[in-house]
């Protein structure tokens, strides 16, 4: 079984981690989404509502699993049996930095491969830490986060 592991904060989840999972799901039998927790960092929002807005907004497939977890990804993907990793690229500077990881978790992980799905050119600005910017400063964020997530905000 091809199992794969899409990590993030998803704090929040915004269209573009939608786009990136959904165009990743026919290479895999299961993907789990597996929210970092990390204890030394200022969340948003909480694990328990970053959780629960991924979930509705997979509700309706099957071969996805939502998990949360902490410490390293490469231990968390052992533990789920994972031996894939889904990254999403924006940019030149995401591919370098991402790049970096990959090399690194394959060196603690050798049968780990990451595979990198480029953004839509649409969804290329968004990400997380701007969405937050504009939810602090009580703006709009319906046109970069899926109908599902506006609910819990």
């Amino acid at each position: 079984m091809k199992i794969a592991l899409f990590p993030g904060s998803f704090d929040p989840l915004t269209i573009a981690h939608a786009d990136i999972l959904k165009r990743a799901l026919p290479l895999f039998d299961k993907v789990v989404i597996g929210i970092g927790l990390n204890s030394s960092k200022k969340s948003f929002l909480s694990g328990e509502v970053r959780q629960e807005i991924v979930k509705s907004v997979f509700a309706s497939y099957d071969n996805i699993d939502v998990q949360s977890y902490e410490g390293l990804t490469v231990d968390f993907c052992k533990k789920i049996n994972a031996t894939y990793m889904i990254r999403g690229i924006r940019s030149v500077g995401d591919f370098e930095y991402e790049r970096a990881i990959a090399q690194i978790n394959q060196t603690m992980m050798p049968d780990m491969e990451t595979i990198f799905i480029l953004s839509k050119p649409e969804y290329s600005a968004i990400s997380s830490t701007i969405v937050r910017d504009i939810l602090r400063n009580q703006g709009d964020v319906s046109p970069f986060l899926p109908k599902e997530a506006l609910t819990f905000l």
